[in-house]
């Protein structure tokens, strides 16, 4: 077994029990309750079928030299991301409870640590995104945390988040307000690297895009505006929070989703 392997099988094993095999669609809210379903009911239709990431529990995947380098940390049912650029990292979403294992063997899948995270950035307040939060922001005790506007005040932080929305960058990322699946839902867009990071205002379904799970999503009409919205830029790669990365012709595949809606 290689190490990269082991790496994805650990990271698996850890949520293991939870997660109980399959795709899940979760939504859990800081007050401590939850939903979930096997195979996600994704209430539209998906578009742009293009090639995706096939191996089950990759946990490390590179976008190339340009930009930044992204590495997946596929904990089952959901995934965080670390993008790295010249030996700093920023962690996209920090999963479940009990993740902050996972993601540090993604790190030293890497070759890194927890004194390379600078910046850790939650795409929303569910907790199966901002689940160990407190453990990864307590390993990496130099780095600081954002999120939406709309939804800092229903994250539990060991310190203060900073909000950031439209016209703000982080990490070198562009900040994009993609509200609707929450209220303060943000993705994050690397021009550079033409990579985009869409949490969970779309999803990744059958090879392709899927717009965000209305069984979570409160606000339906400003989560399709939210896809309308980043089908208006461009990039070559999109990573979901739930769902196999589309690893080329993303925004295309977006652009046809959004026409549909």
């Amino acid at each position: 077994m290689t190490r990269r392997m082991f790496i994805a099988e650990i990271g698996r094993s850890t949520l293991a029990v939870a997660v109980l095999g399959g795709l899940a669609a979760c939504a859990v809210e800081t007050d401590g309750s939850s939903t979930s379903s096997g195979e996600p009911d994704l209430g539209s239709s998906t578009a742009g079928t293009v090639p995706t990431s096939t191996t089950a529990g990759q946990t490390t995947t590179s976008a190339g030299t340009a930009g930044v380098d992204w590495h997946r940390v596929n904990l089952g049912f959901v995934s965080a991301y670390l993008l790295s650029r010249n030996g700093e990292v920023a962690v996209v979403d920090t999963g479940v409870s009990g993740s902050a294992s996972a993601i540090e063997l993604g790190l030293s899948g890497i070759d890194l640590g927890w004194d390379a995270v600078s910046h850790v950035i939650l795409t929303h307040r569910h907790n199966d995104h901002v689940g160990s939060l407190t453990d990864v922001l307590g390993l990496a005790s130099s780095a600081e945390g954002f999120c939406g506007e709309g939804d800092i005040d229903a994250i539990n932080s060991p310190r203060a988040l900073t909000a950031v929305g439209d016209g703000d960058a982080v990490f070198g990322l562009d900040v994009i307000e993609t509200p609707g699946h929450t209220p303060g839902h943000i993705a994050v867009l690397d021009p550079v690297a033409g990579l985009l990071l869409a949490g969970d205002a779309l999803n990744g379904s059958g090879g392709g895009v899927a717009g965000p799970n209305p069984r979570f999503s409160p606000d339906m009409v400003s989560a399709n505006q939210s896809v309308e919205k980043l089908a208006r830029l461009t990039f070559e790669i999109v990573l979901f929070g739930h769902g196999e990365p589309v690893l080329s012709g993303a925004s295309q595949a977006v652009a046809e989703l959004a026409a549909t809606l």
